[in-house]
């Protein structure tokens, strides 16, 4: 995570700046570092107090330009970059702090390792579709929601809070219909599992998007939605953000899915062979169920009517209100029959034996 502007910020001197200037500074922002930035906001290079105490017992002194001291070849990272792999960069490294530059350099935040090891709260709400009849997996679930099917002892719905819960989301909508009482049942506010529940009581199925007419009041900011049996290790948080950065009205993760023809393709124009391709592989991005939302993309939904998701991104689109894609190459799992219910616990059993 980004440490709030109002550190990273106060860690920028310009590079006239004095070593004196940078001592106080450091003791002032209290973050360990420090990135000089020209006037252009353009990085030149970063000093920490062991680069400061180097310089002193070299003859420097506290009127000494900051440029007989930087660090220019600093570790940096683009905005883009994830969170996983900074962690790991850092932890190559040995470093606790990362700058985050754009393409032309201009410093645009930093990373802590304080801060991405203890993700702080988001306000953000999350909403979470679990309002399906589950007919295909049938009959796990004829007398239970399919969010409560047990993966690794426990709901499908807890392993989506949870993975929600670590990166800093402690307020949820859960969107119930069938069998709904018993997921509220299990739920209720949320005052066990350390965070809070709201639901939205559909009367009758309203689809991936419909039931997000039902939020009153509408929220403040943006917000994630999944569904209720996506089993995955997504950083919502950084879907969330990078829907930020976008200035999207609406964002989906996608994620790669490949298919292998089980048969030689022949090609052919009219009734001229053309060439051959054995047992080709197709690519293609598929809807991985979980999005990012401004509030004002609900404007286009009417209350109470049925709407899925890809609807509400093409009335998005109609109106030029700008929709894009986050793409995922975490483990991901859409729980929707009953192999893909035994895959989950294979999968989970797999987890738990290499820890």
């Amino acid at each position: 995570m980004n440490s709030p502007d109002q550190l990273w910020r106060q860690a920028i001197l310009p590079p006239n700046a004095t070593i004196g200037q940078a001592i106080r500074n450091l003791d002032q922002v209290a973050i360990k570092i420090i990135m000089v930035a020209n006037a252009e906001g353009v990085l030149e290079g970063t000093i920490s107090d062991g680069d400061i105490r180097r310089g002193l017992l070299k003859g420097l002194d506290l009127n000494s330009p900051i440029t007989s001291v930087i660090h220019r070849n600093a570790l940096v990272v683009p905005p883009e970059l994830g969170r996983d792999l900074v962690m790991q960069l850092m932890l190559a490294n040995k470093i606790l702090q990362v700058p985050v530059v754009d393409a032309q350099r201009h410093v645009v935040g930093l990373h802590l390792w304080d801060e991405m090891t203890t993700p702080p709260t988001r306000p953000n709400l999350m909403v979470i579709m679990a309002g399906g009849m589950g007919k295909r997996l049938r009959p796990h679930t004829e007398n239970c929601p399919k969010p409560l099917l047990p993966v690794a002892g426990k709901p499908m719905l807890e392993h989506i809070i949870e993975r929600a819960k670590l990166d800093g989301f402690n307020h949820f909508v859960l969107a119930i219909h069938y069998l709904g009482h018993m997921i509220e049942a299990h739920f209720g506010n949320g005052e066990r599992f350390g965070v809070r529940f709201d639901y939205l009581r559909e009367e009758s199925a309203l689809g991936t998007a419909g039931a997000l007419s039902l939020l009153s009041p509408l929220p403040e900011a943006p917000f994630v939605v999944t569904n209720g049996d996506v089993i995955c290790d997504i950083r919502y948080g950084e879907l969330l953000d990078f829907h930020v950065r976008h200035a999207a009205a609406a964002t989906m993760a996608v994620r790669l899915h490949e298919w292998q023809h089980p048969f030689g393709v022949v090609q052919m124009q009219g009734v001229e062979i053309v060439g051959f391709e054995e047992k080709p592989i197709v690519r293609s991005n598929i809807n991985a169920g979980v999005y990012a939302v401004e509030p004002v993309a609900l404007r286009i939904l009417t209350a109470g009517a049925y709407c899925d998701m890809p609807t509400l991104f093409e009335r998005l689109q109609a109106t030029a209100q700008r929709t894009v894609a986050y793409p995922m190459h975490e483990p991901w799992l859409d729980v929707g029959r009953p192999a893909d219910l035994a895959l989950a616990q294979i999968s989970f059993n797999n987890l738990s034996q290499k820890q």
